[in-house]
């Protein structure tokens, strides 16, 4: 499988604390990646990585479609395409839903100006083909703040969609959410892969994590302990390795994929 993103023995260190040791992850073409992990584990830190908001420690490589690239930036991030959606469902609460899904990036005419009538055409089309919004009492000019959790989570996974990233990273986009929401939310995940696209799914709860992805990554004390395929192991083989790692931070050897 061709890899979208790939990380090299990364490590990160904060003054005498080491967040992650010679870390190597990648996430391929079309791929929805579990990324599993207690709190501690280094999700975040990797995460903050992998959106060049830090930089690795000397020795660590990112590479990018297979080109090596180095130092980069939260802008560079951006522009290659590569999206992260925060549990806090970072969006506008007061403004409208078409201003939420150009925020920083909006539509204008020729003249400079922005061409609002093109920018509440174009959601109202994501609203039908994407966010599965059917209803007439939602439209462009509804407010956020009157959406759900999970609604919320598909307009901010919508935005980035529609701006070509390449890689989604959801970071515990479950968090808070009620049950039917939670699952609204994973169909979003699924139509990150009905796109042709690839996603990185941060969480701590498997139970949400497994139906979705293709293959799983368990991070514990900064060091990747394993992974697998999904159609490797069941719900419940996957539980008991992941006892298995909280108490040993190792899974088990003969059962973890290898690149």
């Amino acid at each position: 499988m061709d890899s979208v993103l790939e990380l090299k023995n990364v490590s990160k260190t904060f003054g005498e604390v080491a967040a992650l040791h010679h870390v190597n992850f990648y996430v391929g073409s079309n791929e929805i990646v579990g990324l599993l992990g207690d709190n501690g584990a280094g999700k975040s830190t990797l995460v903050k990585i992998i959106t060049g908001y830090h930089q690795p420690d000397p020795g660590g490589e990112i590479f990018w479609k297979g080109k090596k690239i180095d130092h980069l930036t939260v802008p560079m991030a951006r522009d290659i395409g590569i999206e992260i959606v925060y549990q806090e469902r970072a969006l506008a609460d007061q403004q409208t839903l078409w201003r939420n899904i150009f925020l920083g990036r909006e539509i204008t005419n020729g003249l400079g100006v922005l061409d609002m009538k093109k920018m509440r055409e174009e959601t109202k089309k994501l609203m039908s083909s994407v966010m599965g919004f059917t209803s007439s009492a939602v439209t462009p000019d509804s407010t956020v703040r009157t959406f759900s959790g999970g609604e919320r989570q598909g307009v901010a996974i919508t935005r980035a969609l529609y701006f070509e990233a390449e890689l989604v990273m959801l970071d515990e986009p479950t968090m808070g959410l009620s049950l039917s929401e939670t699952k609204k939310c994973l169909d979003f995940v699924a139509g990150i892969k009905a796109a042709g696209k690839s996603c990185i799914f941060i969480d701590h709860n498997v139970f949400h994590v497994y139906p979705v992805v293709d293959r799983i990554v368990v991070l514990d004390r900064g060091t990747v302990a394993g992974q697998y395929m999904k159609n490797e192991l069941t719900l419940d083989e996957l539980l008991d390795r992941l006892y298995r790692v909280a108490q040993t931070g190792v899974l088990e050897a003969k059962a973890a994929a290898n690149r």
